[in-house]
């Protein structure tokens, strides 16, 4: 009976698992609380992993009931660095998805969470942010934890896929007044709707689009870099400064992909401690709200 109650407090007392100090690097980054069989029980995200998971191991009695319950049922915890917002937020998903936590109840249903749709079956194929049942003839990017993350990534590459943004009736309407909306405008949408390109070129445009999401990026990379350094031997500047600009938006937009749509993370997880040479991202989600939006604390 001893050695029983001596187990069960040892499991129960977080300090049997607090990592060292300083070992916790300052960056933002998704951590996992595991019990003593080795199952994800909880899963967050922080600005600073150093911050956010001290809290966990200070004053229990200054904690939510429910996370003084799940930081007394964890035996462990281990986190992974990541560089983006976009990264943080999805990576979190993810691991929700994958380990199903007892003390998350976050991100149950798929359909509930935005992801970017292509509508490959109109003559004139359309990106937008979806949420609800997959359909045929849809092509989807995602999930995403949230719908900005989807338009902050089509404001990057639309510069370099001008696709089609805007809904049926809208397009309708801009056919017949023979005018463009803004996007067409400010060259991030190709105007098909005024035949500027006919569908073949626009579904080329699409199709190049989804291939970039897909990962595979290299093509197109390669592509803009050959054209910016013939128009900078053809001197024409004004031209290869475009296509410089479309190249940093590309760059941007694959970081922001690493987590999001790429088969696999450029990210480490291991478990405490853990360092790496990441650069700090923006994420900034308090874990002490996470908990108590999931209802963990």
């Amino acid at each position: 009976m001893s050695d029983r109650r001596n187990r069960v407090e040892s499991v129960a007392d977080p300090s049997t698992y607090r990592p060292a100090p300083g070992s916790i690097p300052d960056e933002p980054g998704v951590y996992k609380f595991r019990d003593e069989r080795r199952r994800v029980i909880y899963v967050g995200k922080a600005k600073s992993l150093r911050s956010r998971l001290n809290s966990y191991f200070a004053d229990l009695t200054g904690l939510h009931p429910r996370t003084r319950q799940m930081v007394t049922t964890a035996a462990g915890v281990e986190w992974t660095v990541v560089s983006t917002e976009v990264e943080a937020l999805q990576l979190e998903y993810n691991w929700i998805k994958e380990f199903d936590p007892r003390f998350n109840v976050r991100y149950r249903d798929d359909k509930s969470y935005p992801v970017l749709a292509v509508t490959l079956h109109e003559e004139y194929p359309r990106l937008h942010v979806y949420r609800g049942p997959r359909k045929k003839g849809v092509r989807y990017f995602g999930p995403y934890a949230h719908a900005w993350a989807i338009r902050e990534t089509l404001d990057l590459l639309l510069r370099v896929f001008p696709a089609r943004t805007c809904s049926n009736g809208v397009f309708r309407r801009h056919s017949q007044i023979g005018r463009p909306c803004l996007l067409g405008y400010i060259d991030k949408c190709s105007a098909p709707c005024v035949g500027r390109v006919d569908a073949d070129e626009h579904r080329a445009i699409v199709e190049d689009f989804c291939d970039f999401l897909a990962g595979r990026t290299d093509t197109m990379v390669r592509r803009l870099e050959k054209a910016m350094a013939e128009a900078s031997e053809e001197l024409e500047f004004e031209r290869a400064a475009r296509l410089r600009d479309d190249l940093a938006a590309l760059r941007k937009a694959m970081e922001k992909q690493a987590v999001v749509l790429g088969d696999g993370t450029d990210a480490t997880s291991s478990p405490s401690p853990t360092t790496s040479s990441r650069p700090p991202c923006r994420s900034s989600t308090c874990a002490a709200d996470a908990c108590a939006a999931s209802g963990a604390g």
